[in-house]
Protein backbone atom coordinates (compact mmCIF):
# COMPACT_ATOMS: atom_id res chain seq x y z
CA UNK A 1 0.00 0.00 0.00
CA UNK A 2 1.27 3.24 -0.86
CA UNK A 3 1.28 5.83 1.82
CA UNK A 4 -0.42 9.15 1.00
CA UNK A 5 1.50 12.26 1.67
CA UNK A 6 -0.52 15.06 3.21
CA UNK A 7 -0.63 18.29 1.18
CA UNK A 8 1.95 20.78 2.11
CA UNK A 9 0.98 24.21 3.41
CA UNK A 10 2.59 27.44 2.56
CA UNK A 11 4.07 29.19 5.46
CA UNK A 12 2.02 32.22 4.80
CA UNK A 13 -1.25 30.31 4.92
CA UNK A 14 -1.09 30.15 8.69
CA UNK A 15 -0.62 33.93 9.03
CA UNK A 16 -3.79 35.96 9.59
CA UNK A 17 -4.73 38.29 6.75
CA UNK A 18 -5.33 42.00 7.64
CA UNK A 19 -8.72 42.20 5.96
CA UNK A 20 -9.91 39.04 7.61
CA UNK A 21 -8.58 40.14 10.95
CA UNK A 22 -10.28 43.46 10.67
CA UNK A 23 -13.48 41.79 9.61
CA UNK A 24 -13.22 39.39 12.45
CA UNK A 25 -12.60 42.14 14.95
CA UNK A 26 -15.50 44.09 13.63
CA UNK A 27 -17.72 41.06 13.70
CA UNK A 28 -16.59 40.21 17.18
CA UNK A 29 -17.20 43.65 18.49
CA UNK A 30 -20.45 44.12 16.56
CA UNK A 31 -19.03 47.21 14.62
CA UNK A 32 -18.93 48.22 11.05
CA UNK A 33 -16.41 46.84 8.62
CA UNK A 34 -13.50 49.19 7.91
CA UNK A 35 -14.52 49.69 4.29
CA UNK A 36 -17.93 51.00 5.28
CA UNK A 37 -16.38 53.25 7.95
CA UNK A 38 -14.04 54.75 5.44
CA UNK A 39 -16.93 55.41 3.09
CA UNK A 40 -18.92 57.16 5.84
CA UNK A 41 -15.91 59.25 6.88
CA UNK A 42 -15.47 60.46 3.32
CA UNK A 43 -19.15 61.56 2.96
CA UNK A 44 -18.79 64.95 4.75
CA UNK A 45 -15.82 65.84 2.60
CA UNK A 46 -17.66 64.93 -0.57
CA UNK A 47 -20.73 66.96 0.57
CA UNK A 48 -18.59 70.03 1.33
CA UNK A 49 -16.95 69.73 -2.07
CA UNK A 50 -20.37 69.50 -3.74
CA UNK A 51 -21.60 72.59 -1.85
CA UNK A 52 -18.51 74.50 -2.82
CA UNK A 53 -19.01 73.53 -6.44
CA UNK A 54 -22.64 74.59 -6.28
CA UNK A 55 -21.69 77.95 -4.75
CA UNK A 56 -19.13 78.49 -7.43
CA UNK A 57 -21.69 77.69 -10.12
CA UNK A 58 -24.22 80.12 -8.61
CA UNK A 59 -21.68 82.91 -8.52
CA UNK A 60 -20.61 82.27 -12.04
CA UNK A 61 -17.46 81.22 -13.79
CA UNK A 62 -14.42 83.29 -13.05
CA UNK A 63 -10.71 83.14 -13.62
CA UNK A 64 -9.00 80.18 -12.07
CA UNK A 65 -7.45 80.80 -8.69
CA UNK A 66 -9.64 83.74 -7.67
CA UNK A 67 -11.46 81.70 -5.03
CA UNK A 68 -14.89 82.04 -3.53
CA UNK A 69 -14.17 85.50 -2.12
CA UNK A 70 -13.94 87.00 -5.60
CA UNK A 71 -17.19 85.30 -6.57
CA UNK A 72 -19.02 86.63 -3.55
CA UNK A 73 -17.80 90.18 -4.24
CA UNK A 74 -19.75 90.29 -7.51
CA UNK A 75 -23.15 89.67 -5.88
CA UNK A 76 -25.39 92.73 -5.22
CA UNK A 77 -25.65 91.90 -1.52
CA UNK A 78 -21.90 92.15 -1.15
CA UNK A 79 -21.59 95.55 -2.90
CA UNK A 80 -20.74 98.57 -0.79
CA UNK A 81 -22.17 102.17 -1.06
CA UNK A 82 -22.08 103.68 -4.56
CA UNK A 83 -20.34 107.03 -4.78
CA UNK A 84 -21.93 109.68 -7.04
CA UNK A 85 -20.94 113.19 -7.96
CA UNK A 86 -22.52 116.15 -6.10
CA UNK A 87 -24.48 117.15 -9.22
CA UNK A 88 -26.02 113.69 -9.58
CA UNK A 89 -26.79 113.58 -5.86
CA UNK A 90 -28.56 116.93 -6.10
CA UNK A 91 -30.70 115.77 -9.01
CA UNK A 92 -31.61 112.55 -7.22
CA UNK A 93 -32.58 114.28 -3.99
CA UNK A 94 -34.29 117.39 -5.38
CA UNK A 95 -37.47 115.44 -6.30
CA UNK A 96 -40.90 117.09 -6.63
CA UNK A 97 -39.82 120.27 -4.90
CA UNK A 98 -37.31 121.16 -7.58
CA UNK A 99 -39.77 120.31 -10.35
CA UNK A 100 -42.47 122.48 -8.77
CA UNK A 101 -40.05 125.37 -8.43
CA UNK A 102 -39.05 125.12 -12.09
CA UNK A 103 -42.71 125.04 -13.20
CA UNK A 104 -43.48 128.05 -11.05
CA UNK A 105 -40.66 130.04 -12.63
CA UNK A 106 -41.91 129.10 -16.12
CA UNK A 107 -45.44 130.21 -15.31
CA UNK A 108 -44.19 133.52 -13.95
CA UNK A 109 -42.24 134.15 -17.15
CA UNK A 110 -45.27 133.31 -19.31
CA UNK A 111 -47.47 135.63 -17.24
CA UNK A 112 -44.95 138.47 -17.51
CA UNK A 113 -44.75 138.07 -21.30
CA UNK A 114 -48.56 138.04 -21.53
CA UNK A 115 -48.85 141.23 -19.50
CA UNK A 116 -46.26 143.22 -21.48
CA UNK A 117 -47.44 142.04 -24.93
CA UNK A 118 -49.64 144.69 -26.59
CA UNK A 119 -53.07 143.38 -27.62
CA UNK A 120 -56.06 144.80 -29.44
CA UNK A 121 -59.55 143.80 -28.30
CA UNK A 122 -61.27 145.28 -31.34
CA UNK A 123 -62.53 142.93 -33.99
CA UNK A 124 -60.96 143.54 -37.39
CA UNK A 125 -63.74 143.41 -39.99
CA UNK A 126 -62.94 142.89 -43.67
CA UNK A 127 -63.59 145.62 -46.22
CA UNK A 128 -66.16 144.58 -48.81
CA UNK A 129 -67.24 145.65 -52.31
CA UNK A 130 -71.03 146.14 -52.29
CA UNK A 131 -71.45 147.20 -55.95
CA UNK A 132 -73.25 143.96 -56.85
CA UNK A 133 -75.89 144.56 -54.17
CA UNK A 134 -76.27 148.17 -55.21
CA UNK A 135 -76.81 147.09 -58.82
CA UNK A 136 -79.33 144.42 -57.70
CA UNK A 137 -81.31 146.99 -55.71
CA UNK A 138 -81.26 149.48 -58.58
CA UNK A 139 -82.52 146.82 -60.95
CA UNK A 140 -84.93 144.79 -58.83
CA UNK A 141 -86.24 146.89 -55.94
CA UNK A 142 -89.86 148.12 -56.33
CA UNK A 143 -88.86 151.59 -55.11
CA UNK A 144 -86.14 154.20 -55.64
CA UNK A 145 -83.06 153.08 -53.74
CA UNK A 146 -80.83 155.46 -51.75
CA UNK A 147 -77.08 154.88 -51.49
CA UNK A 148 -74.09 156.82 -50.10
CA UNK A 149 -72.22 159.10 -52.45
CA UNK A 150 -69.16 161.19 -51.70
CA UNK A 151 -68.15 159.46 -48.45
CA UNK A 152 -64.41 159.77 -47.78
CA UNK A 153 -62.20 156.63 -47.87
CA UNK A 154 -62.08 156.63 -44.06
CA UNK A 155 -65.62 155.24 -44.16
CA UNK A 156 -64.96 151.55 -44.68
CA UNK A 157 -67.83 149.27 -45.85
CA UNK A 158 -67.84 145.99 -43.91
CA UNK A 159 -71.25 144.35 -44.51
CA UNK A 160 -74.07 144.27 -47.05
CA UNK A 161 -77.26 142.18 -47.13
CA UNK A 162 -80.27 142.25 -49.46
CA UNK A 163 -83.66 140.72 -48.54
CA UNK A 164 -86.77 140.17 -50.63
CA UNK A 165 -85.31 140.21 -54.15
CA UNK A 166 -85.61 137.33 -56.61
CA UNK A 167 -89.17 136.28 -55.79
CA UNK A 168 -92.68 137.54 -55.99
CA UNK A 169 -92.39 141.17 -54.90
CA UNK A 170 -96.01 141.22 -53.75
CA UNK A 171 -95.29 138.66 -51.02
CA UNK A 172 -93.05 140.81 -48.88
CA UNK A 173 -90.98 143.94 -48.53
CA UNK A 174 -87.53 144.46 -50.00
CA UNK A 175 -84.78 145.60 -47.62
CA UNK A 176 -81.09 146.48 -47.86
CA UNK A 177 -78.58 146.63 -45.02
CA UNK A 178 -75.24 148.39 -45.57
CA UNK A 179 -72.72 148.64 -42.70
CA UNK A 180 -69.61 150.84 -42.26
CA UNK A 181 -66.74 151.41 -39.85
CA UNK A 182 -66.54 155.16 -39.29
CA UNK A 183 -63.38 157.32 -39.09
CA UNK A 184 -63.63 157.11 -35.26
CA UNK A 185 -63.70 153.28 -35.44
CA UNK A 186 -67.37 153.11 -34.54
CA UNK A 187 -70.16 151.28 -36.36
CA UNK A 188 -72.81 152.92 -38.56
CA UNK A 189 -75.34 151.25 -40.87
CA UNK A 190 -77.89 152.26 -43.46
CA UNK A 191 -81.17 150.33 -43.23
CA UNK A 192 -83.88 150.88 -45.84
CA UNK A 193 -87.07 149.04 -46.73
CA UNK A 194 -90.59 149.50 -48.07
CA UNK A 195 -91.92 147.64 -45.02
CA UNK A 196 -94.60 149.44 -43.02
CA UNK A 197 -92.81 152.29 -41.24
CA UNK A 198 -94.62 151.83 -37.93
CA UNK A 199 -93.09 148.34 -37.69
CA UNK A 200 -89.79 148.75 -39.48
CA UNK A 201 -88.46 151.92 -37.82
CA UNK A 202 -88.93 150.75 -34.17
CA UNK A 203 -87.27 147.45 -34.99
CA UNK A 204 -84.25 149.09 -36.65
CA UNK A 205 -83.84 151.77 -33.94
CA UNK A 206 -84.50 149.38 -31.02
CA UNK A 207 -86.84 152.01 -29.60
CA UNK A 208 -90.42 153.15 -30.09
CA UNK A 209 -90.07 156.56 -28.47
CA UNK A 210 -88.06 159.30 -30.26
CA UNK A 211 -86.01 161.74 -28.22
CA UNK A 212 -86.17 164.65 -30.67
CA UNK A 213 -85.27 165.68 -34.20
CA UNK A 214 -82.12 166.68 -36.08
CA UNK A 215 -81.72 168.73 -39.26
CA UNK A 216 -79.46 167.23 -41.94
CA UNK A 217 -79.02 169.37 -45.07
CA UNK A 218 -82.38 170.99 -44.46
CA UNK A 219 -84.17 167.66 -44.00
CA UNK A 220 -85.70 166.65 -40.66
CA UNK A 221 -84.66 163.28 -39.20
CA UNK A 222 -86.11 161.78 -36.03
CA UNK A 223 -83.63 160.90 -33.26
CA UNK A 224 -83.67 157.67 -31.23
CA UNK A 225 -81.40 156.35 -28.49
CA UNK A 226 -81.09 152.92 -26.87
CA UNK A 227 -79.01 153.28 -23.70
CA UNK A 228 -78.44 149.62 -22.85
CA UNK A 229 -77.18 148.89 -26.38
CA UNK A 230 -75.39 152.24 -26.79
CA UNK A 231 -77.24 152.72 -30.06
CA UNK A 232 -77.95 156.06 -31.72
CA UNK A 233 -80.34 156.34 -34.66
CA UNK A 234 -81.72 158.83 -37.16
CA UNK A 235 -84.83 157.83 -39.11
CA UNK A 236 -86.83 159.30 -41.98
CA UNK A 237 -89.84 158.03 -43.95
CA UNK A 238 -90.10 159.13 -47.60
CA UNK A 239 -93.37 160.08 -49.32
CA UNK A 240 -93.51 156.74 -51.15
CA UNK A 241 -93.46 154.88 -47.82
CA UNK A 242 -89.80 153.80 -47.93
CA UNK A 243 -88.01 154.23 -44.59
CA UNK A 244 -84.36 155.22 -44.24
CA UNK A 245 -82.60 154.58 -40.93
CA UNK A 246 -78.94 155.30 -40.08
CA UNK A 247 -78.02 153.62 -36.81
CA UNK A 248 -75.07 152.28 -34.79
CA UNK A 249 -72.60 153.11 -32.04
CA UNK A 250 -71.37 156.16 -33.95
CA UNK A 251 -72.19 159.61 -32.67
CA UNK A 252 -75.08 161.65 -34.05
CA UNK A 253 -72.55 163.84 -35.87
CA UNK A 254 -71.13 160.85 -37.79
CA UNK A 255 -74.62 159.48 -38.42
CA UNK A 256 -75.52 162.86 -39.89
CA UNK A 257 -72.57 162.59 -42.30
CA UNK A 258 -73.86 159.23 -43.53
CA UNK A 259 -77.43 160.55 -43.80
CA UNK A 260 -76.28 163.58 -45.80
CA UNK A 261 -74.45 161.35 -48.30
CA UNK A 262 -77.57 159.34 -49.24
CA UNK A 263 -78.70 160.02 -52.78
CA UNK A 264 -81.49 158.48 -54.89
CA UNK A 265 -80.17 155.98 -57.43
CA UNK A 266 -81.38 155.69 -61.01
CA UNK A 267 -82.99 152.47 -62.15
CA UNK A 268 -80.52 150.05 -63.74
CA UNK A 269 -77.24 151.27 -65.19
CA UNK A 270 -73.68 150.69 -64.11
CA UNK A 271 -72.48 151.46 -60.59
CA UNK A 272 -69.87 154.26 -60.44
CA UNK A 273 -66.37 152.95 -59.76
CA UNK A 274 -65.38 155.99 -57.69
CA UNK A 275 -67.47 155.26 -54.58
CA UNK A 276 -67.13 153.48 -51.23
CA UNK A 277 -68.82 150.52 -52.96
CA UNK A 278 -65.44 149.83 -54.59
CA UNK A 279 -62.80 149.90 -51.81
CA UNK A 280 -59.96 149.28 -54.25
Amino acid sequence: MSEKTPPTKDATDDLPRPEAAASGEAAASGGTPPSETASRDDAPARSAASDAAADGGAVGEGPAGEGSAAGEATTPAAQGPVRVSPAVYKRLTSGLGGFSLAMGVCLLLVGAIYLITPRSHKEVLPTIDYRSHLWAMRTGAPYTVYAPEGLPPTWRPTSSRVHGLGGDKKKGPVAWHLGFITPSEEYAALEQSNEKASEYVPRMTNNKKPIGTQQVNGVTWTKYHRKDKKANSLARTLPDGVSLVVTGTASYEELAVLAASLKPQPKGGAVPASSPANPS
